[in-house]
């Protein structure tokens, strides 16, 4: 998943070396906290549009880190918040606030991709851990980071996964793609396209200005290719207004999404019951009855335990982020680099999966799953390549 359209540019890579430069590399700074307690940071969209998705990883981390504190550990944790919106220009000072500031010793997020793409030279630069509970694009495993990971599966996989859906769980002949020009929905879009092009559906598409209200260019196409089904690379705040639009113009083919649209606010956005029967793909997990293992169940009653709600996106991905690096300070590793080190060779139960990490910083094995959405609630139909819908 992951938000904001903002480019990558040399500014910004020079930017942090100059910022950087003076408190020299974070990682090599016992601090993070004062004596037996490090600090780790957790970056994201806590109170922009589509907050709604960062929340419950948000939770999630602070769940495991409340329990591993409640351990009274010989080192305790402390998590700072930090609240970018999903917005590179406020994730960027930030990062450099954290390192320089702050001590953190690692980071969970940041949360969506395009402000992970302008983070990651600074945590590179601060050579501060990061693993990032949500952030999807499959670029950012090519950059040739040594501190950065996901707990996610990639946009490939995903794309993949939800294509593999559209032609065999739909059995969809037409496919209109719509995608929100993100560095997310952009490229998730096109893998869907890929997917299911080499699987012999016909493909039209178009794209949306997601900070636009007006979507009728793109309904009016999608009404003229009497497709199937329309897929949306996107945030659930633009969705919602495009199912509402679709449907008011009388397209029928089934509506489906990737992450960025996985949260209530889809239905919302598309006035109440609209937006039934879409289908939403996630490398993710959501399992609030704890059907999927016996690690699901438990972590699923001690989230609503704690917060009253049921577990939510990546919810369990925060948990298992915070996890990776509980067992690295576990282990007695202290300082931001030697974090890095154990992440390299980690490998435990997680709740969402096994928590271990390819060279690259990719989890090793990454799941797709469809939801459809059902009123507000959001029932898991299965993995990609199994689901089936009515």
């Amino acid at each position: 998943m992951r938000r904001n359209k903002l480019r990558v540019t040399g500014a910004v890579v020079v930017s942090t070396a100059l910022v950087l430069g003076a408190a020299a590399c974070g990682g090599d700074d016992k601090s993070g906290g004062s004596g037996d307690e490090l600090t780790i940071g957790f970056m994201g969209d806590l109170t922009g549009e589509n907050s709604g998705i960062v929340i419950p990883p948000s939770q999630g981390a602070q769940l495991a880190v409340d329990q591993y504190n409640a351990t009274n550990p010989k080192v305790k944790i402390k998590i700072k918040k930090y609240d970018s919106q999903g917005k590179g220009e406020q994730a960027v000072p930030l990062a450099k606030q954290a390192i320089t500031k702050d001590k953190v010793v690692a980071m969970i997020g940041p949360a969506f991709s395009g402000e992970s793409a302008q983070v990651g030279p600074v945590l590179e630069e601060g050579k501060i851990p990061s693993v990032s509970p949500s952030a999807t694009n499959a670029a950012l495993g090519t950059k040739g980071w040594k501190f950065w990971h996901r707990i996610v599966g990639n946009d490939n996989a995903q794309g993949e996964g939800i294509g593999t859906f559209i032609l065999n769980g739909l059995s969809a002949k037409k496919v209109f793609v719509i995608n929100d020009q993100s560095e997310y929905g952009k490229p998730l879009a096109e893998t869907v396209k890929a997917t299911v092009t080499k699987g012999g559906a016909t493909v039209t598409e178009d794209a949306i200005d997601p900070n636009g209200s007006d979507f009728s260019s793109a309904v009016n196409k999608a009404k003229a290719a009497k497709a199937d089904a329309i897929f949306f690379g996107g945030y659930y705040a633009a969705g919602g207004k495009l199912i509402k639009q679709l449907r008011e113009a009388g397209v029928k083919g089934r509506f489906l999404s990737g992450d960025g649209s996985l949260d209530k606010g889809l239905a919302k956005g598309a006035g109440g019951t609209t937006a039934d029967g879409s289908a939403i793909g996630c490398p993710c997990l959501i399992d609030p009855t704890g059907t999927a293992s016996p690690k699901s169940k438990t972590f699923a009653e001690q989230y609503k335990a704690k917060y009253n709600t049921d577990t939510a996106i990546y919810s369990a991905e925060g948990y298992d982020a915070a996890t990776a690096f509980i067992e690295a300070i576990k282990a007695g590793n202290d300082t931001a680099e030697k974090i890095n080190e154990y992440l390299s060779k980690i490998d435990v139960p997680g709740v969402s999966k096994q928590i271990k990490f390819t060279p690259q910083g990719e989890p090793a094995a990454a799941d797709v799953y469809i939801y459809q959405v059902k009123g507000d609630t959001l029932p898991l139909l299965g993995k990609a390549a199994e689901a089936k819908i009515g």
